[in-house]
């Protein structure tokens, strides 16, 4: 994704010595002097309002400020020495800076109490304008969630009992086919009778709607409509891309200043279209049968537009066991001829009644 910046805010800190809010950019205490602490946490304002000081805002984007080794102060990330002592700053330590802080709130908060003299203040006051005191933190907007996939609606505990159950049933299922199948038995079988099957596909050539991009179509493509309709989304803007932004969101730049920014991407749109192509489609299935040993493929007589397709061809030999029926079917044409009527074959067969094999009977 593209972030796109909306614009800055100020954020503030909370004194760990006298709990009064400052401004991100106040490195000092404003009730009580106390100093901005090294690992200090800048936090969101109840209502954010997008800075306009030009000079400000190129301190934020220059990056996080640095603490100079020596004696602790706040610099710029710009800065060469330090403002209080003048120490070299190139061993300076950056603040952390890029994490999310929170929804952008721009919306109008209420006004807030002082919580001494009960004089009522602007919500986004940070001192008492009667009094002089801090006042005291309005309710915090939690911090947007990062996002995350939906989880799937649980099964109840009746339901997932059900389904290990139906489950277990089709295991044991499997199981005893397996079973069964592998369990052979031979028995001697004599051939009662035969049956062919030849059938030949017959393939036509007829219109086919289907939908693709305008300089995708096929060369016979015959076009009855297209609309514009999302084609791609990318990261990176393009000439004539839709941009499609999220929520905005602050994230903290390490210097008391807020950065505004939206996850965007472009969407691409394109000219579907829908259109009809002369394609090869089934049309009829031709079929002979017969119960001698002289096979033969049908040839019907084709349309302009028709041509032949797939052939397929298939052979059953039929058993008496002591009383008990059998099919049996063989590969191809040579196998099947082998089996006159009378002929006498030892079968295998498994417990489902099925002819795994055949073998003359000397």
């Amino acid at each position: 994704m593209t972030k796109k910046t909306v614009g800055y805010v100020h954020l503030e800190w909370e004194c760990p010595s006298c709990g009064t809010r400052n401004k991100g950019v106040d490195k000092m205490c404003r009730s009580c002097g106390a100093a901005q602490p090294d690992d200090v946490q800048f936090e969101q304002v109840a209502q954010e309002a997008l800075i306009q000081d030009e000079k400000l805002i190129a301190q934020a984007k220059a990056g996080p400020d640095v603490h100079c080794p020596f004696c602790g102060t706040r610099n710029p990330a710009t800065a060469d020495q330090c403002s209080q002592c003048l120490a070299d700053l190139s061993d300076a330590k950056a603040r952390e800076a890029g994490q999310m802080v929170g929804a952008h709130q721009k919306s109008a908060v209420p006004d807030v109490a002082c919580s001494f003299c009960g004089a009522m203040n602007a919500g986004t006051a940070l001192h008492c304008v009667h009094c002089g005191a801090a006042l005291p933190k309005q309710n915090r907007p939690e911090k947007a969630p990062q996002p995350q996939a939906k989880r799937a609606a649980g099964m109840s505990k009746t339901a997932r009992y059900v389904l290990f159950g139906i489950l277990g049933l089709v295991a044991i299922a499997c199981i005893a086919i397996i079973i069964l199948s592998s369990r052979t038995e031979e028995v001697v079988g004599e051939v009662q009778g035969v049956s062919w099957e030849y059938s030949v596909l017959i393939e036509a050539l007829v219109p086919v709607e289907a939908q693709e991009w305008r300089d995708e179509l096929p060369d016979d493509a015959e076009i009855l409509s297209c609309r514009q309709a999302l084609r791609r989304t990318q990261q990176n803007p393009a000439p004539g891309a839709q941009e499609v932004c999220g929520t905005p969101y602050t994230v903290d730049t390490g210097t008391g200043v807020g950065e505004v920014v939206q996850d965007c991407v472009y969407e691409i749109y394109d000219e579907l279209c829908t259109y009809t192509e002369l394609q090869w489609r089934d049309f009829d299935l031709v079929t002979l049968t017969g119960d001698d040993f002289a096979p033969e493929w049908p040839n019907p007589t084709l349309a302009q537009d028709q041509r032949f397709g797939a052939e397929t061809e298939a052979y059953e030999v039929y058993f008496n066991a002591d009383g008990r029926s059998y099919t049996y079917r063989p590969d191809d044409f040579n196998e099947y001829s082998q089996f006159e009527t009378g002929s006498r074959w030892i079968l295998e067969v498994n417990a489902l009644n099925n002819v795994r094999s055949v073998t003359p009977d000397r």
